[in-house]
Formats: C-alpha cells, sequence, structure tokens
C-alpha cells in the first residue's frame, strides 16, 4: 500500500509520507462493537450498539428485552447509561487515538435526567466529539488534567426524549 501511494505521488519522498499527519480517521461501529464486546461484555450482551460516529458527533442504541428490562418492563436505567456513556466516550478514544499520545480517561461525574419509560429501541446522540477534541488537545500540550462535560440525549423510535445523561470526562496525558 505504501508502494502504490509512493508511485502516485512521485513528488513525496518516503520521510515525508511517513510524517504527514492523516486526516481525522474515527473508530468505525465495527471496531467500538467489537471492543465492548471483549472489554465491556455487559453492555454488549445488554445490546449496546454503536451506529455511527464522526469528527463532531456519535451514536448508539439499545433495544429493550427481558435481559434489560427493570420489574416495570421498561428499560433499566442503568443500560440506558451504558449506551449514553458509549456514545461520549467512543469519541474520547477516537481523538486520543488520533492524537497518538498516551493519554488516560476517566469518567469523574455524571447526571441522569429520565422523561419517560424506555421502551423499544433508544438512540443516543452525543454531538459534542469537538469539545473534547479541544480537552485532549489542551492536556496534551500542557501536560495538565483537563475535565469535559459530555451530553448524550436518549431517543425512542417516535422522537421522543427518554433520558438525557451528562458525563464529565477527565483526561490526562501520561506521562
Amino acid at each position: 500500500m505504501l508502494i502504490r501511494k509512493l508511485f502516485l505521488f512521485p513528488f513525496h519522498g518516503i520521510k515525508e509520507y511517513l510524517r504527514e499527519k492523516p486526516l481525522f480517521m474515527p473508530l468505525k461501529p465495527s471496531q467500538i462493537n467489537k471492543f465492548t464486546m471483549f472489554k465491556l461484555p455487559s453492555a454488549y450482551f445488554a445490546g449496546v450498539r454503536a451506529k455511527e460516529i464522526s469528527e463532531a458527533h456519535c451514536v448508539t442504541s439499545v433495544k429493550h428485552k427481558w435481559i434489560n428490562q427493570n420489574p416495570f418492563k421498561s428499560m433499566f436505567w442503568a443500560v440506558q447509561g451504558m449506551a449514553a456513556e458509549l456514545s461520549t466516550g467512543a469519541l474520547v478514544m477516537s481523538y486520543i487515538r488520533e492524537n497518538k499520545a498516551r493519554v488516560s480517561m476517566l469518567v469523574a461525574n455524571n447526571k441522569a435526567t429520565f422523561s419517560k419509560k424506555a421502551k423499544g429501541r433508544i438512540t443516543f446522540l452525543c454531538e459534542d466529539g469537538l469539545k473534547i477534541k479541544e480537552a485532549i488537545e489542551k492536556t496534551v500540550e500542557t501536560g495538565e488534567g483537563v475535565t469535559c462535560w459530555m451530553k448524550a440525549v436518549g431517543k425512542d423510535r417516535d422522537g421522543d426524549i427518554v433520558s438525557e445523561f451528562e458525563f464529565e470526562w477527565t483526561v490526562k496525558r501520561k506521562s
């Protein structure tokens, strides 16, 4: 592959090509889902899946079923929390990966609001990708820990808001 690209761009030498920083390439939903299967098995078996990711947003979803329900026959709040956290955390992981610096990530705090019973498929959207990008760039530059609040909104099939989660992510450059 590298050889083919060098022939397509003959004016670039090998060293210059290797030094070029590629454009933002977020993790793919399939990579995120594979990660959850091995590193977050409770989320995977509850049905939490990444659907879409870009520079600015991430979409995850989870379907109400027997394994993730509460005694009131709706989705357990913690399952919604896992899907919401994944929509924010996938963006954090993507930007850490892009930066190629050793950065730790941790949820320091969270808030949740529930407005309707969660039944059917619930889709969570986080649109704070650029906020976490700035936080990670700042921690890489300064070496200091930086916090960033990210919000994920969960909606049902009809577009009604079911729950809203906010996560305070702390990122810090590892020494």
